[in-house]
């Protein structure tokens, strides 16, 4: 159940729907036909037209710099975000422009303006990806608390019959708090050596109760370019699985959301090969470092991997090549294969051209190759999605093939947060019966 909060104030209220977006676009638009009329004349002969054109330079050359030279991802910026960049640029030298003909209170107008030109350009490419859905996700994740305050002292674990789900056998305490706790932790590549970025670690309510019930543990991941905070804020991945939990009695997977990239523009292709060994590092590190710190279920069946775009190729991944420890995976927008922009570069970067080295790891190659009849997986694609919304029909059809328990859902809405949130969200129920949390 999905429940409705209410904006406390200005950094709850919607940056993606509603009154705000509506306000930046109408005071945006005047401001840029503010800075478009002049009555002078030299204005529209010579200095209007310097602004438009340097504006469209400069608009494709921030194309052309993200998607052909510098490429810290794979896909290319979709053209309404190119235009609304482009709009921002063009505000930027109008109010330039329009600088030399004005007086002092003049000037103070056209720096007002372009600022709210710029706004607007910037509002609607977040409206675009839905990456700040309120001004307080832009502030970070709040409200953590030590992982050691977290998880208090290791205690009796409830025991849970034979073929019997977690919620069926639990029963809450009168004082278990309302709300789980979200914690930052280092997860070292004891075995793997991979150097990976803090990661989150959400506990939900039960787990602060005696005997402690064996929760199952869902591994989470961003896209590329990101890092494992942008579940915790864009995500909201907190109050995603407090809901949960406050609809199954403070029950809710454990959540680590970790990182497979080591920066944000990095991409080592989520595998063990030249790059890094990531896949030693999601498929052995992090579960050592869970038992280590941890109180969770164990074994494959209880564990399953999730991510976003670069994340969900993630999974797919880590589900077909490290089966013993991935027994169910959620792939939200996924490529068909890890890539850096064609199967060429990949095969030279990462196995130095060697490509059936390549193969050997390649999710839809594996699947052709080796049956997996007790993996579960659901792939998620965004309807408007054009690119990655065939590929998880591809991958969906091979998953069928090697004998997985697969599904496919579509969302409204593109490559955004607008699929990303409710793919996770939407499939909970889905997870937590697979993971033997409820029937």
């Amino acid at each position: 159940m999905e429940r409705v909060r209410l904006a406390s104030g200005p950094l709850d209220w919607s940056l993606v729907d509603g009154a705000v977006p509506l306000v930046v676009r109408i005071l945006g638009a005047l401001a840029l036909a503010a800075l478009l009329f002049s009555r002078d004349r030299r204005w529209w002969t010579k200095l209007l037209p310097i602004a438009v054109v340097v504006a469209a330079l400069l608009t494709l050359l921030v194309e052309l710099t993200v998607d052909d030279w510098w490429q810290p991802f794979p896909d290319e910026l979709p053209s309404d975000v190119v235009v609304w960049i482009g709009v921002a640029i063009l505000g930027v030298c109008l109010m330039l422009c329009r600088m030399p003909t004005l007086r002092r209170r003049g000037r103070l107008g056209a720096l007002v303006a372009g600022l709210l030109v710029v706004v607007l350009g910037l509002s609607e490419v977040n409206i675009h990806y839905d990456n700040y859905p309120t001004a307080r996700t832009m502030l970070g994740p709040q409200d953590t608390v030590s992982l050691k305050d977290a998880t208090g002292k290791k205690t009796a674990l409830l025991d849970v019959p034979k073929g019997k789900a977690l919620s069926e056998v639990w029963q809450a305490p009168a004082d278990l708090p309302a709300k789980g706790t979200v914690s930052t932790a280092s997860i070292p590549g004891t075995t793997s050596g991979f150097k990976a970025r803090d990661a989150y670690v959400y506990l939900p309510p039960a787990y602060r109760a005696s005997p402690r019930p064996p929760l199952p543990v869902l591994v989470l991941m961003a896209g590329q370019p990101g890092a494992p905070q942008d579940w915790i804020t864009s995500g909201q991945l907190p109050d995603m699985m407090d809901d949960f939990a406050a609809d199954h009695a403070g029950l809710a997977p454990i959540v680590l959301v970790v990182d497979p990239l080591g920066s944000s523009f990095d991409n080592p292709l989520c595998m063990d090969s030249k790059l890094g060994k990531v896949q030693t590092y999601l498929a052995d590190d992090v579960p050592a470092w869970a038992a280590a710190h941890l109180q969770t279920a164990e074994g494959r069946t209880h564990w399953a991997v999730s991510g976003l775009s670069n994340g969900g190729t993630c999974a797919l991944q880590l589900a077909v090549n490290a089966p013993g420890r991935y027994g169910v995976f959620l792939d939200i927008s996924g490529q068909d294969e890890p890539t850096l922009g064609s199967r060429k570069q990949t095969v030279d970067a990462a196995f130095g051209g060697d490509e059936a080295a390549f193969e050997k790891v390649n999710p839809v190659d594996v699947m052709a190759r080796e049956k997996f009849p007790d993996t579960a997986g659901m792939f998620v694609a965004g309807t408007d999605d054009s690119t990655y919304r065939p590929q998880a029909h591809k991958v969906y059809e091979a998953a069928k093939k090697a004998g997985m328990k697969a599904g496919l859902v579509e969302l409204p809405g593109g490559h955004s947060w607008q699929v990303w949130r409710p793919g996770l969200g939407k499939q909970l129920p889905w997870l937590a019966s697979r993971l033997g949390l409820t029937p």
